[in-house]
Formats: structure tokens, C-alpha cells, sequence
């Protein structure tokens, strides 16, 4: 009679072990349908993607919302612009041109596309007498600043046949890009003279972006 009701004792317990099985299983079950389905962080950004045609319209520095991002070619595939759905305020600068300035509203998984058309800045003045100053600066994506105003990007001014065409005289360069420590040099240029201003970025913090680069 003992084994009969300890026979007894252990079907109902593994029954209930089977019950509580089944009940688990379906808690779960939805939870594990929820995650699939949930939308991941690039689901719920807007792109922000260019059209240029010209070459300064192309090696153009963009600013999302104060922050300098790259310049118009590059800002595609793996660097492509994801903006946190609302209004955002692009800027667009090339030396010589006038400064392109709109507001866009990102809308998530969606692409908003910007055509970037410059105008030549009628008050723009080159120098007639000029020297060159050259840049081997790595990462070469980023912005220029001579005399603290936008100059271009590293990439438009190094390499064979490109460097910075600048009136003789004392200049301040400054190097910067947001995630690095800025770089600075003064220069004294020389009609006709060459120079080549070499460096390495070092990492650095959002914080020690200069203003023109992150505005706070």
C-alpha cells in the first residue's frame, strides 16, 4: 500500500513539473516574439543622405546641430548621417562660397535627402601673391581652420598638386575633429614659400572639440 501511494505521489508530481512546463513555455513564448520583432536603433533613426555636383560642392564640410560630421562625399555606407527623429539644423561651408544653412525634420526609418547647391561669395578675396602650405595629417577627414574660419578638409590638401594657397604672413592653423584632441600651429609663410605641416591626431573626448567644431 506504501509503494502504491508513493507510485501515486510521483505521477502527480511529475504531472505538475509537466503543467508547470507548459505554463513557462507559454509566458515565453511571447516575450521571445516581442524581442524578435522589436526595431533596432537604426529602425528608429532618420538618414540624412546628399546630392552635390560640383567639386566644392562634394570636399564641402557638413554641421549637424552645431557638430561638424565630415564633408559631403564621404557621408555614405559606414558613415552615413543617422539623426534621432525631430528638427535639425544643417550647415554647409566651403571657403570662398557662401554658407548653406537649413532646417531638416528626421523622421524615423526614413531617408531625407538634401541637394547642396553653393553660390560664390561675392566678397571673398584672394590674395594675388601667395605661398602653399600642405597638410599629412591623419584621420585626413578632418576640418581646417586658418585664422579661425573654416579652410576645408585635410583630404583637399594633401597629396600631389593640392595644398592651401595662403596670402603671405603670420597664420594660426588648427586642426580638429570631434573624438580628438584639437592640433594647433602658427606659421609664418613666405610669397611662393612651401610648407608642410605633418601630425597625428591624439583620441580625445567630445569635450575637447573646439567651438567652431561642436558648438555647446
Amino acid at each position: 500500500m506504501a509503494n502504491g501511494n508513493s507510485g501515486l505521489a510521483r505521477s502527480t508530481l511529475a504531472g505538475m513539473f509537466v503543467a508547470a512546463a507548459i505554463l513557462v513555455g507559454a509566458l515565453l513564448f511571447p516575450l521571445a516574439a516581442s524581442a524578435q520583432q522589436a526595431p533596432t536603433g537604426n529602425q528608429i533613426m532618420g538618414e540624412l543622405a546628399f546630392v552635390a555636383t560640383t567639386k566644392a560642392e562634394k570636399t564641402a564640410g557638413v554641421w549637424v546641430d552645431g557638430q561638424y560630421v565630415g564633408f559631403v562625399k564621404e557621408l555614405k555606407d559606414n558613415k552615413k548621417v543617422l539623426l534621432l527623429p525631430g528638427a535639425h539644423d544643417i550647415a554647409v561651408r566651403q571657403t570662398g562660397y557662401l554658407e548653406l544653412t537649413q532646417q531638416i525634420v528626421a523622421e524615423p526609418a526614413k531617408k531625407t535627402i538634401l541637394t547642396i547647391r553653393l553660390e560664390r561669395n561675392p566678397q571673398a578675396q584672394f590674395s594675388a601673391v601667395t605661398g602653399e602650405i600642405k597638410l599629412e595629417v591623419t584621420p585626413d577627414r578632418a576640418a581646417v581652420f586658418v585664422d579661425g574660419h573654416f579652410a576645408g578638409t585635410v583630404n583637399q590638401f594633401r597629396g600631389a598638386g593640392r595644398a592651401m594657397l595662403i596670402a603671405p604672413g603670420n597664420h594660426h592653423i588648427k586642426i580638429d575633429l570631434v573624438g580628438y584632441q584639437p592640433f594647433e600651429t602658427d606659421v609664418t609663410l613666405l610669397a611662393k614659400q612651401k610648407i608642410t605641416v605633418k601630425t597625428v591626431l591624439a583620441p580625445g573626448t567630445v569635450q575637447q572639440a573646439d567651438p567652431a567644431i561642436k558648438n555647446n
